[in-house]
């Protein structure tokens, strides 16, 4: 048995594994031999090589990069994507994502973008992007071109871009069909006159539903007052099409004669103005899938009401009837999605932009550094079910951490530092350390170290810096140890330490400090320290909840949810990591369709977080932008 791919399926896999696993007990000690034997070998090689471990074996990919978590493809392959394949298996699969091009996509889309296309793509088949722009009033040209990037940043590759406009000839002409079927009529009730056909809004109030008393006109005089409605006839909100579909019997709601076409005086941007009405969602999106011969129509649970009215559409108008299926949306708490919240956010300067790495929007991450694979990594950890999928920011950021420690390279960065200056030391000592990028020689008569690994007095219970103690230098055989300090007059900070290195004479020990911290020395030879900004991210909001915060939500904004420290020092080693982005180096980003911008230099900072290249970098000044922190910020969300 085969994997669509021509792969040996899961199932002969995991037998296979099974059968490597539990040898015959003869064999054991067989086995035993020739492990330690390929142990030592490699050992040879990794010596010969200059390494003194051995490498990090490289994980699975997902969309050319690493996924960390499981199979990339355990969710087509199990649960509910399984059973919707099994429920029509067609032998050609057609899927289709369709964003409205009126805004950005957001964290949640990730997980539709990697449904429809993963879908698709693992079992043969071809995935469209079509543009739902069937309103032009809240149309730009800069959303569709984000959204496409986007889209191939993730790894995916369109089987075509189409556009809903690329049918409004045929839309109208199912619409005049619909109309002398008796299955649509115009209407001029206006809005207060629609919510009380549909029983009323106020709960004291509520009353039978009711039909509109336009339902029942002759279909000859509906068709006419349509076409003049397309001529001019009317002004906006003034009539509109509706369908006429259960007559309100039907206790679903998108079976209450829904709109079909309205007026929105509006050029659009491939059209013109051609057209003066336009089709509704309702309308168009079942009629597009039908019209591209879309096989699983896959959408979140929100829209599972409009399953009857998808169906009811394609069936009175006598078209293919694609299969439409739901799955729970992903959510993220502590964050917001809305366009028109996170609009306001950017009118009020709130944030930077659309991108701002705070936001969880799909361009913001991107600039925040997170990997394309990363993302898709999680999507696929959380599976794909019938359920709402509320998680909590710090579990993505867990997923985004434990696909960037086997991703990225690692580097010291000092984002606060206090020059440390060794005295006991010629000002042209060197000394040889271990360093995967950059001179292996380092000037080691004045370093840099984080402010926070410094006390001005030594207690108990801190074992880095302080007056009299002494600390590790991480790669450094010997501690330093802290003799005197001073402190700037204006700020009342230490802003300058003296210490000894405390090398042993010939032939006596030293004892192992207790700690060892992070730091970049300074030598000019090696134009060491490189001078960056860095910014640290944390939460945008307070709660977990910011839409039950009262008045409104930005009233939950966080004043620490940016921290910059402008005067931070980097390893020379980030040229060298700069040089050779996209991270992670197997390369992700390098075969997409997309040039891999700043972002995709990144790295671990020891000790610090991982970080990446920020698009305001210059060449005189980098500034680097912090992914995620290296373990779970418990104050983080207090």
């Amino acid at each position: 048995m085969t994997e669509p791919n021509g792969s040996p399926s899961l199932t002969e896999q995991v037998k296979d594994k099974v059968a490597e696993a539990l040898p015959t007990r003869s064999k054991k000690s067989e086995k035993k031999d020739k492990k330690a034997a390929e142990k030592a070998a490699k050992k040879e090689q990794y010596a010969k090589e200059g390494k003194a471990t051995a490498p990090k074996q490289p994980v699975k990919p997902v969309n050319d990069e690493s996924a960390v978590v499981r199979d990339p493809d355990a969710m087509f392959k199990e649960g509910w994507l399984d059973e919707v394949r099994k429920e029509r298996p067609s032998p050609d699969v057609y899927t289709r994502f369709p964003p409205e091009p009126n805004g950005y996509l957001h964290i949640g889309h990730s997980k539709a973008i990697a449904i429809n296309f993963g879908f698709a793509r693992y079992h043969g088949g071809k995935c469209y992007l079509r543009f739902d722009d069937t309103n032009p009033e809240a149309e730009e040209e800069k959303f569709f071109t984000a959204i496409e990037d986007i889209i191939r940043w993730l790894g995916f590759k369109p089987y075509k871009i189409t556009y809903s406009s690329d049918n409004f000839d045929k839309l109208y002409d199912l619409a005049e069909k619909l109309i002398l079927k008796d299955g649509a009529y115009m209407c001029y009730c206006n809005d207060e006159q629609i919510k009380d056909q549909r029983g009323g809004t106020d709960e004291k109030n509520k009353h039978p539903r009711y039909a509109c008393e336009h339902r029942s006109r002759p279909v000859e005089e509906s068709l006419a007052e349509f076409r003049a409605m397309k001529d001019g006839k009317y002004k906006p909100r003034e009539a509109f099409l509706r369908m006429k579909q259960d007559d309100y019997q039907n206790g679903n709601p998108q079976m209450w004669d829904l709109a079909a076409y309205r007026i929105i005086e509006q050029p659009h941007h491939r059209t013109g103005s051609k057209w003066r009405i336009y089709p509704t969602y309702d309308f168009t999106h079942c009629l597009c899938d039908s019209f591209e011969g879309i096989t699983h129509s896959l959408c979140t649970v929100e829209f599972i009401n409009s399953r009857e009215s998808y169906e009811w559409l394609c069936d009175t108008v006598e078209v293919y009837k694609p299969m439409q299926r739901e799955y729970g949306r992903l959510n993220l708490t502590g964050t917001i999605m809305s366009k028109r919240k996170i609009a306001r956010l950017v009118k009020e300067s709130k944030v930077f932009d659309w991108d701002d790495p705070r936001l969880y929007t799909l361009v913001a991450l991107r600039r925040r550094g997170v990997p394309p694979g990363a993302i898709l990594s999680f999507v696929n950890e959380l599976g794909v079910t019938t359920a709402r999928s509320n998680i909590q920011t710090v579990r993505f950021e867990s997923s985004v951490r434990k696909y960037l420690e086997m991703t990225v390279p690692r580097l010291m960065v000092i984002i606060d530092p206090i020059k440390i200056i060794i005295d006991n030391l010629p000002d042209d000592y060197e000394e040889e350390v271990e360093n995967g990028f950059g001179p292996k020689s380092v000037d080691m008569g004045t370093v840099y170290i984080e402010r926070d690994d410094f006390r001005e007095n030594a207690s108990s219970d801190f074992f880095r810096l302080a007056p009299g103690t002494a600390v590790g230098l991480l790669k450094v055989t010997y501690p330093i140890t802290c003799t005197s300090f001073k402190k700037d007059d204006a700020t009342g900070l230490v802003s300058e330490i003296h210490a000894t290195y405390d090398r042993p004479a010939e032939g006596e020990t030293f004892k192992k400090p207790k700690a060892y911290i992070h730091w970049v020395a300074e030598s000019p030879k090696h134009s060491s320290p490189v001078k960056v900004e860095a910014r640290v991210f944390n939460s945008l909001f307070k709660s977990d909840n910011p839409e039950a915060v009262e008045p409104d939500f930005m009233a939950d904004i966080r004043e620490d949810s940016l921290v910059t420290y402008p005067n931070a020092l980097a390893e020379v080693g980030l040229n060298e990591i700069q040089r050779r982005a996209p991270w992670p180096e197997e390369a992700g980003e390098a075969n997409r369709e997309v040039k891999p911008g700043p972002e995709s230099v990144r790295f671990q900072a020891m000790r610090v977080g991982y970080f990446c290249m920020d698009k305001e970098s210059t060449t005189e000044r980098p500034v680097l932008n912090r992914i995620v922190g290296l373990k779970e910020d418990a104050a983080k969300n207090a």
